[in-house]
């Protein structure tokens, strides 16, 4: 019986093991500053996407709109062609020709952490006419390559006054309106180094996938059983 039990332990693992990896990548807006162009630092708005799988997925030919919600009218994600699992990206509004891009990061990164960004930190960017995310409501859709929505959030206003919070979705909510504000030692947030904002730009935990959870309780129900069939 022991040559047996150890083989069937080994195959649980490799069930669990290639549950996760099958599990797909999965795109979430996990948090949106529509007030910061006119009152940070840095003067332009931003919003995180976070690949909430468990494999990295190529974004290249992806685009944002706001709530006119047209892929014909949406911008180019550009400087960021890879979200890996678990990873937080940040986006952030530039001009149409990305010239202005290195400054704009910059200045960001100063406000936000200083001089100490930390490591690992993504920023890319996005810029034209027709899109702004206004402080009195709107939106981020973001499309694939082929223009089908992979993601979509809505909000009303923003904080109109500082200091200046962002909208928090670490719960990954998709396709319906978010109204969290970030709040100090919640979901990773803290105070910007340089400026009266609150939020977490490029830390918030990726959420768990359902299939994950559901593969991990499929794994432990046969460890159960074997272990009660050893008992017995």
């Amino acid at each position: 019986m022991k040559a047996i039990r150890k083989p069937l332990l080994g195959i649980v693992a490799a069930l669990l093991t290639a549950g996760a990896s099958m599990a797909h990548a999965d795109i979430r807006i996990t948090e949106v500053a529509p007030w910061a162009s006119g009152n940070a630092p840095y003067a332009t708005d931003w919003f995180e996407l976070t690949n909430t799988g468990a494999s990295a997925i190529n974004i290249s030919g992806w685009k944002v709109d706001d709530n006119s919600g047209s892929f014909a009218s949406a911008l180019a994600l550009r400087g960021v062609s890879s979200i890996a699992a678990g990873q937080s990206v940040i986006f952030i509004e530039g001009k149409a020709d990305g010239l202005t891009d290195s400054a704009i990061n910059a200045a960001f990164t100063a406000a936000w952490f200083g001089a100490n960004a930390p490591v690992g930190l993504t920023i890319g960017n996005y810029g034209g006419s027709g899109i702004g995310l206004g402080t009195g409501g709107d939106a981020v859709n973001i499309f694939n390559a082929s223009g089908a929505l992979q993601a979509k959030v809505t909000f009303g206003a923003s904080d109109s006054i500082s200091p200046y919070q962002t909208f928090d979705n670490a719960a990954g909510l998709n396709n319906t309106a978010i109204s969290q504000l970030s709040v100090v030692g919640v979901n990773g947030a803290f105070v910007a180094s340089a400026s009266a904002e609150f939020g977490s730009p490029g830390s918030i935990a990726a959420v768990p996938e359902p299939e994950n959870y559901a593969m991990l309780l499929a794994g432990l129900g046969l460890i159960g059983a074997i272990a009660r069939k050893r008992q017995r």
